[in-house]
């Protein structure tokens, strides 16, 4: 079918090809006009661009002059022009697919292009390199075009952020692209009109911001258009793993076997017990016992949320839940019994808190060792971009996953000068050393004819192992791997040179352009040796191509073993055994195309097998993703509006509303009013109203609102604004931690539902829809109750200043500790909004007196 379309329609490469090389003359004519422009005048030709584009003047129009005026620039800064091969790719690279271009095709300058188109927005144009080298290089290399016309470069890496500043001078740094990269702060980087960074730094930057407790903390703005360098590598090999923000949970686990052992100590009398809803509240006198066993002033105090949590799971673990009824305790794990069955429930877990809770009260290992506080695969993350495109030497073999999970069309772009390298067939050998060997002979034979050595490994260990036998038979080599990657620019600058030997892990498979001296490429170019097939062909075609590049002459050849892991696990042992009953020792190899067709197939199965993990793990974050994007949503509204009022008033409206409808749904009425003071204030006399309504959501809203009038007036509109945001935003995060727990150990057990003839990934939307309605509850009930119950504090101060004044200078400068709750150290809560008390140290009798007002405060919000 594919055939006899591509027979009607014609080839869509071909299509892509000629839509985009019709638009190579528009610019090329536009050449001439540019060329006689002084440098002023390019700069005053730019900025008229700039402005339509930041107006939303459609950038297709803007094109062919944007890309002659980057072209001319790229002349006058670095010395090279844009062939029209790479005009194409950054045609390509703007309409947002994925440009092939084969190795040594400039892809770096290519980008230049489509990130100035794009940069013009004002909106932010991304850069995503494979690691943190190739970012800085990139970034300090292409600055100079980027400052010229106007606009700015941002650097975003593990180790810090930095703006591109001509004036700035690093003295530490030998390379000059790296020189003028001044640091700054993170969200000056992604402020640029352009920024350069690694794929893990964007991701995790998205999740910090989806953890920050302030505006004043957000790194990046909305996600409008990126290229990702290595296209490939980034969105296919290391897709299979998510990106996972955790912390150490240490402090969470104590809390739970603390309260376990606090609320073993409460009688009947301290709470009460409702077996039928499968509910437990602890009442006024419980509660001042719990305050005295932990010595917490109250416990319902705006700082303490988190002990709420761990008194009501460590309840219900107590007195609701029952061992060999609810869950069974097996080797040391709580495991859940399902109540409808009774069969075991494998990987699944209480949420909220109440199976570490049950954990702790079994004296169990409570498995929460560390806590995921945020995580998002990289296929989800790289989708939320506007526009989204990628480059790579190696793309249309993995054309089908790029359309099936980006929905990005692959364009192979031709080669600006036809390829001349040599790729030998593979030798293979018997054993290992035999190969080494081989190899090390290989390489001597090729510098002494003048020519350059590149070798490639798999692994740090093999790159050393060769290193030795390179040593030991005199050949001089510079060693590239992960533990001196440092130095990685110094040896691929002196790697093209006559007689130079490198050896080098994948480190040198991607964005390694390799120099060759006029000697080299006399004697025959640079020879690339691989020492083992990779499991992908993509690896290997990389290392392949650092040579032959840009015309260049060039050899390569693989070196085989039955030895090698893609061998021994697809059919090593019978090359083997050929080998030997032909007689062949382990120093003679064999050329044998069968036998490379094999370990193509291999890698073939091996790709197969890495596409149908990655669409896994995109099918079920897929789930998750819609959730992320919901909860995040709600944060960042919280985050941005001054005032949340009418979102915390919907959610008592809603909250009022579900007690209405369990009446309306035949609950005893005494049962659901029992419910509403565990949430609600309510006073005897309320209490008398409630029953005898004949509307009860309606008499209930109006406690409700007449309750937080009162409390807005007792603590002031500006403090009550402060802590509805502070609550919401730990509740949320604390729940939203929490879920996803839960979410990944449901995860894990999911796939047993396939034994039953069920499909895990329907099972687990449907049990994942049901958490988060969970989540959305516990939310809406937690909120409204901590809001019911907190106290702001009266803070005493060495200098005089207004509550007011202090309460917003805190909540700005509010920092989070590893597991995103509010910062101990800088958790303090607003006083009322009248004057700050005396900094006079307040006598003895004065404290009692302090003390005894506190605890009828406690006790009067309590009812």
């Amino acid at each position: 079918m594919k055939k006899l379309i591509s027979k009607i329609t014609g080839d869509p490469q071909t299509r892509a090809l000629k839509r985009l090389t019709k638009r190579v003359p528009q610019i090329n004519e536009l050449e001439s006009k540019y060329k006689k422009m002084t440098d002023d005048q390019l700069r005053e030709s730019i900025d008229v661009f700039h402005e339509k584009a930041s107006k939303g003047a459609d950038l297709d129009t803007l094109l062919p002059d944007v890309f002659a005026i980057v072209r001319e620039t790229s002349k006058r800064i670095l010395g090279q022009r844009h062939y029209d091969v790479q005009l194409i790719g950054g045609m390509a690279l703007h309409a947002g697919t994925v440009a092939e271009m084969r190795t040594g095709e400039g892809k770096t300058l290519v980008a230049t292009l489509p990130l100035v188109l794009n940069g013009l927005t004002d909106k932010g144009a991304h850069l995503v390199t494979v690691n943190d080298y190739l970012a800085q290089r990139d970034a300090g290399w292409n600055a100079g075009i980027y400052h010229f016309l106007g606009l700015s470069t941002g650097v975003i890496i593990p180790s810090g952020s930095f703006i591109y500043d001509p004036e700035y001078t690093n003295e530490e740094h030998e390379d000059d692209r790296f020189r003028h990269l001044k640091p700054c702060t993170r969200s000056e980087a992604y402020g640029a009109h352009i920024t350069y960074g690694t794929n893990n730094e964007f991701g995790f930057d998205y999740l910090r911001d989806n953890m920050s407790k302030s505006k004043s903390q957000l790194r990046q703005r909305p996600l409008n258009y990126a290229i990702v360098d290595e296209v490939d590598s980034i969105l296919i090999d290391e897709a299979r793993t998510p990106l996972i923000i955790s912390a150490p949970a240490s402090e969470s686990n104590d809390q739970y076997i603390v309260f376990s052992k606090a609320v073993k100590k409460l009688t009947p009398d301290d709470y009460e017990l409702d077996e039928k809803r499968r509910s437990v509240a602890v009442n006024d006198q419980g509660i001042e016992k719990i305050e005295k066993l932990l010595k917490i002033d109250n416990i319902y105090d705006a700082q303490n949320v988190q002990s709420v949590y761990h008194l009501e799971q460590a309840l219900k673990a107590e007195l609701v839940f029952k061992k060999d009824k609810d869950y069974v305790v097996r080797d040391g794990e709580v495991v859940i019994v399902d109540e409808f069955t009774g069969r075991v429930m494998e990987g699944r877990r209480y949420s909220e808190g109440l199976h570490q809770a049950i954990e702790a009260k079994e004296n169990v290992a409570v498995l929460q060792e560390s806590m995921t506080l945020a995580t998002i695969s990289f296929q989800n993350y790289f989708r939320l971009y506007d526009k989204l495109s990628g480059m790579t030497g190696t793309a249309n073999t993995e054309a089908e996953e790029f359309y099936t999970i980006y929905k990005l069309d692959v364009v192979v772009i031709p080669t600006n000068k036809p390829v001349i390298r040599d790729d030998h067939p593979d030798r293979i050998y018997k054993s290992e050393m035999a190969k080494f060997r081989a190899v090390a002979k290989d390489a001597k034979e090729k510098i002494e004819a003048g020519r350059a050595v590149l070798i490639g490994t798999v692994s740090v260990e093999k790159n050393e192992l060769m290193s030795t036998l390179l040593t030991q038979e005199g050949i001089k080599h510079e060693l590239l791997n992960a533990k001196n990657h440092e130095r990685e620019a110094a040896i691929v600058e002196a790697a093209g040179k006559s007689g130079a030997v490198t050896l080098a892990t994948n480190i040198a498979g991607r964005g390694t352009d390799i120099k060759l001296s006029d000697e080299v490429k006399e004697a025959g170019g640079l020879h690339v040796i691989g020492t083992e097939r990779h499991e992908s062909r993509r690896i290997d075609n990389q290392l392949r191509g650092r040579g032959g590049r840009q015309g260049d002459p060039g050899s390569t050849r693989f070196y085989v073993s039955a030895d090698d892991d893609l061998m021994r696990i697809f059919g090593g042992d019978r090359v083997a055994s050929l080998m030997s009953r032909t007689g062949l020792d382990d120093e003679t190899p064999i050329e044998n195309r069968v036998v490379s067709r094999a370990l193509e197939g291999a890698q073939k199965k091996v790709e197969n097998f890495h596409f149908d993990s990655r669409k896994d793990v995109v099918s079920y974050d897929d789930v998750m993703n819609r959730q992320r994007k919901a909860i995040y949503a709600r944060r960042r509204l919280l985050l941005e509006q001054d005032d949340i009022h009418s979102e915390i008033d919907d959610l008592i409206k809603e909250e009022v509303s579900t007690l209405g409808d369990d009446i309306k749904s035949g609950v005893d009425t005494k049962d659901v009013i029992a419910e509403a003071k565990t949430i609600f204030p309510i006073s005897p006399r309320q209490e008398k109203q409630l029953k005898e309504s004949s509307d009860f959501s309606e008499v209930l809203l109006k406690i409700a609102h007449e309750d937080y009038a009162a409390r807005e007036e007792r603590f002031t509109p500006e403090i009550m604004r402060l802590v509805e945001r502070e609550i919401y935003m730990s509740i949320l995060d604390d729940l939203w931690m929490q879920h996803l727990e839960n979410m990944d150990h449901m995860r894990q057990g999911i796939k047993w539902r396939s034994v039953g003839q069920r499909d895990p990934l329907v099972e687990y939307r449907r049990e994942a829809k049901v958490l988060y309605e969970s989540l959305l509850a516990a939310l809406r009930t937690t909120v409204v109750k901590m809001l019911y119950r907190a106290e702001p504090r009266v803070q005493e101060s060495d200098v005089l200043e207004t509550a007011l004044t202090r309460a917003a200078e805190q909540s700005s400068e509010g920092s989070a500790d590893v597991d995103g709750a509010p910062s101990k150290t800088k958790q303090k809560r607003s006083a009322r909004a009248e004057k700050t008390p005396s900094p006079v140290k307040p006598s003895t009798k004065a404290k009692k007196k302090t003390k005894k007002k506190q605890r009828q405060n406690r006790k009067k919000s309590r009812k």
